[in-house]
């Protein structure tokens, strides 16, 4: 899988990201369908299930404090949306592609993501005893997997594990692209070694990507004794990642359309446009302000009858806070004579955008609008 990132580029990522892509829809597509099978008590094991779970043992186990636990595994989970923006940096043309991807995400989160957990929901409930024991175990503790014995499904439950194996390589692939392109990045404006920024002739950050994969092989500790422990520290640094990345982008995307406008640019000038625009940045910095939050009281009063708060449980749920907090800490120390605060006026909105010519693309528009019908630009706003 990496080889091939190390021989294709970004063509390689996107045509196995493509395979990748196709299997897991394929498959969670036919879990939905299967699942609402089983709720129904479709299956060979006639059970009914219903909403049976959401009442007992319940739905919002523990109630708020709960909810607020599972944030950062939800936005794990999410984790990885982002690198639509990082991609389209390499695509021939990001006007057309980059619209049509985002709206995409946005469907795979409300179709895939949350039709299919609420169906796990309604048949695995929270008290299972597999569920409760997955950290560290095989693919056979995934509650899809436990979903479908429940069910009472021969065979599935193999396949369907087969098809976890395909997203944890998928997953693989998309960290390997992100990360170092990310690297590469950093190279450029020279906060990593020059070396890292080695381009070859295909486009390929060499140097970075052999970075990128040596951290990959961290993954086989998990196979020692310790591994959970270790994977749960891991997790501690990374979980919290999604919302200061997201944080992050919503905070750039508010301080450039502030320094658009203020420099005398219009929206017009701007080929691609995010739909919630401004608001919709507010919205998601202000969400991701609050998960963290609801996170840090988490930390400070973890879950449990007989767990108690300490300083371990406390990093183990708010780890990534202080290292983030450190390292840029760190980077003002070390660059504290150009990272001081840009204002409007001083704000580069020009440098790395492609040369466009906006009158051709408004006439592309015109030209394209009249021979779509009603239902297709519907489609086209939506997907």
């Amino acid at each position: 899988m990496q080889s091939v990132q190390i021989r294709y580029a970004s063509r390689g990522y996107a045509e196995t990201e493509f395979v990748f892509s196709s299997i897991k829809v394929l498959a969670i597509i036919g879990f939905i369908i299967l699942a609402i099978v089983i709720d129904v008590g479709g299956t060979p094991a006639h059970r009914y299930f219903g909403v049976q779970t959401w009442h007992n043992p319940g739905a919002f186990k523990n109630g708020f404090h709960g909810l607020c636990t599972v944030f950062v595994n939800a936005a794990f989970s999410f984790g990885g949306t982002e690198l639509v923006g990082l991609a389209a940096a390499e695509t021939a043309n990001p006007r057309k592609t980059l619209p049509s991807a985002t709206k995409q995400v946005f469907w795979r989160i409300a179709l895939f993501y949350i039709i299919s957990l609420l169906l796990i929901g309604f048949i695995v409930p929270s008290n299972n005893t597999r569920l409760l024991n997955a950290v560290g175990k095989t693919a056979s503790a995934s509650p899809f997997v436990i979903a479908i014995d429940l069910g009472g499904v021969k065979v599935l439950p193999d396949i369907f594990n087969v098809v976890i194996l395909i997203a944890v390589l998928s997953v693989g692939n998309s960290s390997t692209f992100g990360s170092s392109r990310t690297i590469a990045a950093l190279a450029g404006v020279g906060q990593a070694p020059k070396i890292c920024g080695y381009i070859d002739r295909k486009g390929r950050p060499m140097v970075s990507l052999l970075i990128a994969i040596t951290f990959g092989f961290i993954a086989y500790i998990n196979l020692a004794g310790g591994g959970p422990t270790v994977f749960n520290w891991l997790m501690a640094i990374s979980g919290l990642s999604g919302f200061f990345t997201w944080g992050s982008i919503c905070a750039c995307h508010i301080r450039f359309r502030q320094g658009w406008k203020h420099q005398g640019h219009t929206l017009d000038e701007i080929p691609f446009r995010s739909g919630a625009g401004v608001i919709g940045s507010w919205i998601g910095l202000i969400l991701n302000i609050l998960c963290l939050i609801a996170q840090f009281y988490v930390a400070i009063w973890p879950v449990g009858d007989n767990v108690k708060p300490s300083a371990k449980a406390f990093f183990k749920a708010y780890l990534a806070a202080p290292v983030i907090i450190l390292f840029y800490v760190v980077y003002k120390i070390i660059y504290w004579k150009t990272s001081s605060f840009v204002t409007n006026e001083k704000m580069d909105v020009i440098s790395g955008r492609r040369q466009i010519d906006l009158d051709e693309i408004e006439k592309e528009k015109n030209e394209e609008s009249p021979h779509k019908g009603f239902f297709k630009r519907i489609y086209k706003f939506w997907c």
